[in-house]
């Protein structure tokens, strides 16, 4: 407690605040304060528009909305209202931080461990007030009507080194289960492996066919392996994107 006695201001005490305590000291407002507030904002706007940007960071966790627009046309509409996030009966549509970027910061993205895309809800694109997720119908985004694939907001990919069945040996089909796809886009094979007693044992090992996948979600979100899901969805492959592609054709 040396601290105490030495303050030569006094300022470090037990018990209620008093008038030289640090708490009760004025905001400082300044006119060179603001006037290096107002500074420092504008140079440093431009400079953390320009390194950390929807274009230079990583996209693959940036899952938006099905109907979205091409992410440079969605930023310049999306206004953050948070419409989309207050319908999603899921609650998988959360705000972003900066996975998108600067000028992405509390636009909407699907964080499937929170919960996922229900594959017949069109809600998100019919209350958004901008037109930056646009109006779908469920035939729409499914792709039932006569020539039109699915919305595709993204796409699965195993973690075999936490899949059950790949790493563990262990039974479990629940992602085949959920997945809402006809047909489904996670199939199994059958697997005769030996176990460390000799024995051997039959698995099931799933697969994910991506020209079904729609990215929706479900399967991340019910995978029983709790804190990261063996089974994840990144935005690769989404419709609204002719780049974000895994093979580009030429």
């Amino acid at each position: 407690m040396n601290c105490i006695e030495d303050c030569p201001e006094k300022a470090i005490h037990f018990g209620l605040a008093k008038a030289e305590s640090a708490a009760h000291r004025p905001l400082d407002v300044s006119r060179r304060r603001l006037i290096e507030s107002i500074v420092a904002g504008v140079v440093l706007y431009p400079i953390m528009k320009s390194t950390i940007s929807s274009g230079t960071t990583p996209q693959y966790r940036v899952i938006r909305p099905p109907g979205s627009l091409p992410e440079t046309d969605f930023l310049r509409r999306c206004i953050k209202c948070g419409e989309c996030m207050k319908i999603c009966p899921t609650n998988v549509i959360q705000p972003a931080l900066f996975e998108a970027g600067f000028e992405g910061l509390w636009s909407p993205i699907l964080i499937n461990r929170i919960g996922y895309c229900e594959f017949n809800c069109v809600l998100c694109s019919h209350i958004c007030p901008t037109g930056a997720i646009a109006p779908l119908t469920v035939e729409k985004k499914v792709g039932n009507e006569k020539g039109q694939k699915p919305i595709k907001i993204g796409t699965a990919f195993y973690d075999r080194g936490r899949c059950l069945p790949w790493a563990m040996n262990t039974d479990c089909i629940v992602c085949e289960e959920v997945c809402p796809t006809s047909p489904k886009a996670i199939w199994f094979q059958t697997f005769e492996v030996q176990l460390r007693d000799g024995s051997m044992k039959t698995l099931k090992r799933p697969f994910i066919d991506p020209n079904i996948c729609t990215g929706c979600g479900i399967c991340e979100n019910k995978c029983p392996v709790s804190d990261q899901a063996a089974v994840r969805v990144t935005s690769i492959g989404e419709s609204r994107s002719s780049t974000n592609k895994m093979i580009l054709k030429t």
